[in-house]
């Protein structure tokens, strides 16, 4: 195992990254499809967009990146600290804004939505607040 693991942290590193591009691009769409009207033929797009980012290449990376993670972390054992356990809260917080999103582009997609182009432009700095702060814990490991 101890040869596979610069592979799996390298594999897992990708994943994040590709998750992270899903979740800063997915409230990105859902501030201009707030904006079109629904019905309309950029009202299908965005949806066809938005599902395919959520179902095609977000949640794919973020089952990756939950996997690798954990097998990475079995590898840790003992060396596990603090900073490690505030970086898999954080992780945690991460996964909810993403199930947060999913249900937020099914609204979209059904023309239920009631949320404004304002609130998505809020929610886009979730993802981005954490990400800082799970590189923060991973590289500096403060604690």
């Amino acid at each position: 195992m101890a040869s596979a693991y610069p592979w799996i942290k390298a594999v897992h590193v990708v994943a994040v990254i590709a998750w992270m591009a899903g979740l800063l691009y997915l409230p990105r769409l859902f501030v201009y499809h707030t904006q079109v009207p629904k019905g309309s033929d950029t009202d299908k797009m965005f949806i066809t967009m938005e599902r395919k980012l959520m179902h095609m290449i977000t949640v794919p990376a973020a089952t990756v990146a939950w996997v690798l993670g954990i097998a990475l972390a079995a590898q840790l054992g003992n060396a596990m600290n603090y900073w490690f356990y505030a970086k898999v809260i954080l992780v945690i917080v991460m996964t909810g804004f993403m199930f947060a999103a999913e249900r937020w582009r099914r609204d979209l997609a059904a023309a239920t939505n009631t949320r404004s182009a304002r609130f998505f432009k809020r929610a886009n700095e979730v993802p981005t607040v954490l990400m800082i702060l799970i590189v923060i814990l991973v590289v500096v490991k403060p604690f």
